[in-house]
């Protein structure tokens, strides 16, 4: 990561990393997340009025390993963050067609972490699986600096002003879940098709109880490393382990 990337994310609380994952990739990765939401679809929950998500896609969909520690979008959080990073939930999204008003929910997911030097407990990736545009859903947020302080709601967008993350298919953002974010709801006749990935410090407490890690990641993996990686249970997870 350049110097300019770090300042960008220490003024800002996020990073745009550009198109990520090229066209054969986003087209291998829009077939399984278009399986997923055909045969897994006992998985999917509404969340809010506009939204379906999958949080369960470790379990539904193996292949998602493969975007979660994708090296593009891994690298740069570990540079962020300070050392290496814990999985802690992943879950795939999608947003239909729309018509109505635009609307936002804005919302901070965990308080700032002040302890780090980027005030980052955890980092999320935003990966695209189709094109987003000033005509359809998309991620926002209202940027903020490590220097300044935090703010309500109110007080945050009147500061910040609203930033909306648009790019082709493949494209990734990544930010402190700590800042104010939302999903933002248009008129549109386009789908929205994310994958929406939280990562931690080892040695901080679990995010949520969404995701359940499957034994062959954090136990029967060969590979070391990514028994760390996905070694953090939450509690579903454990009494998952226990049961089965």
């Amino acid at each position: 990561m350049e110097q300019r990337d770090r300042d960008f994310f220490r003024q800002h609380g996020y990073l745009d990393l550009g198109k990520v994952l090229s066209d054969a990739e986003v087209a291998r990765f829009v077939e399984l997340y278009d399986r997923d939401r055909s045969e897994c679809a006992y998985l999917w929950r509404p969340l809010g009025a506009h939204q379906t998500i999958n949080c369960e896609a470790l379990m539904s969909w193996p292949e998602i390993d493969e975007i979660i520690r994708h090296p593009k979008i891994v690298a740069p959080m570990q540079e962020l963050m300070g050392g290496p990073l814990t999985f802690e939930e992943v879950c795939v999204r999608h947003m239909g067609p729309y018509e109505g008003e635009v609307s936002r929910s804005f919302h901070r997911d965990r308080p700032h972490w002040d302890e780090h030097a980027l005030r980052l407990d955890y980092i999320q990736a935003m990966v695209y699986l189709s094109d987003v545009n000033a005509d359809t859903h998309c991620f926002s947020l209202s940027p903020e600096s490590i220097d300044e302080e935090v703010l309500d709601k109110e007080q945050q967008i009147e500061r910040g002003g609203i930033f909306d993350f648009h790019g082709a298919a493949g494209s990734v953002a990544i930010f402190n879940i700590s800042v104010l974010h939302t999903a933002t709801v248009r008129p549109t006749q386009q789908e929205r098709k994310t994958i929406q990935t939280y990562y931690g410090h080892p040695e901080r407490s679990f995010l949520s109880n969404d995701s359940t890690i499957p034994a062959r990641l954090w136990r029967d993996a060969e590979d070391e490393v990514v028994r760390a990686f996905y070694g953090k249970l939450n509690p579903k997870s454990e009494l998952f382990a226990r049961a089965f």
